[in-house]
């Protein structure tokens, strides 16, 4: 499973990135350790082609492009790279709830009950990996991602072209752009990503693994505070995946 450098180069944007991936074949890219005991890796392909559907989902449910909004309302998570791998396809700015925007056009969330009179366009995911449907009662109108989002082409169809200097990522601390969304490549290495930081910082520390040719092993904020407190259970896992901190 030792994960070998390829590098090619900076990576410009997500779009290179996501092509990067979807040519990678079964490389595992991606390695969730969640809640009881939850494992799931995704290989570049698969992680590109789950990114593909829902990009196609947020264009042709919400004409996702640059301008629209998307707060992403999501715990650390394998699901959430997902999402926002999706929405910065289509050139539109991820925000943080944390972070002040203007009125969101959609708010992508496990929690609906916190949005249900916002406004926005919604989109309920469920977490575990086998959900088929969410698991409780959606607000009128919101779209289920469990079983919405397989009903969408593996192929990206058409969608906007990625303006460079509109903002990709806002948090409460600022803003990035599109094109400085994507940091320096890593190492290539497979690593270990504790969850339990911000999901802003997840999400472009993921960017670089990825960008440097790298895997990555992701907790869950909760796994990662076990494993902080079993040096046994931390050995085990860094040796079965073959990964470093």
């Amino acid at each position: 499973m030792q994960i070998a450098p390829r590098t090619g180069g900076p990576v410009p944007d997500v779009a290179s990135l996501l092509a990067r991936l979807a040519a990678d074949g079964g490389r595992p890219r991606l390695t969730w350790y969640g809640d009881d005991g939850e494992r799931v890796e995704l290989s570049g392909a698969v992680l590109a082609n789950w990114a593909s559907k829902t990009v196609n989902l947020l264009v042709e449910e919400f004409d996702a492009g640059p301008g629209t909004r998307v707060v992403v309302d999501l715990p650390v998570h394998w699901r959430t790279a997902v999402w926002a791998l999706a929405a910065w396809r289509t050139g539109a700015t991820v925000a943080v709830p944390e972070a002040s925007v203007a009125q969101p056009d959609v708010v992508v969330t496990d929690s609906p009950e916190r949005w249900a009179d916002g406004g926005a366009e919604l989109v309920v995911v469920s977490l575990p990996a086998l959900a088929r449907r969410y698991d409780g009662d959606l607000p009128s109108g919101a779209i289920d991602a469990a079983s919405a989002v397989m009903t969408y082409g593996d192929a990206i169809g058409w969608v906007p072209e990625v303006e460079p200097h509109q903002d990709a990522l806002v948090t409460a601390g600022g803003a990035v752009g599109h094109k400085d969304l994507v940091p320096e490549p890593g190492a290539g290495a497979r690593v270990l990503v504790d969850g339990r930081g911000a999901v802003a910082d997840v999400l472009r520390h993921l960017l670089g693994v990825w960008a440097g040719g790298g895997s990555a092993v992701l907790t869950s904020a909760s796994t990662a505070a076990e494993l902080e407190l079993d040096d046994a259970r931390l050995a085990r896992l860094l040796s079965t995946e073959q990964a470093q901190r």
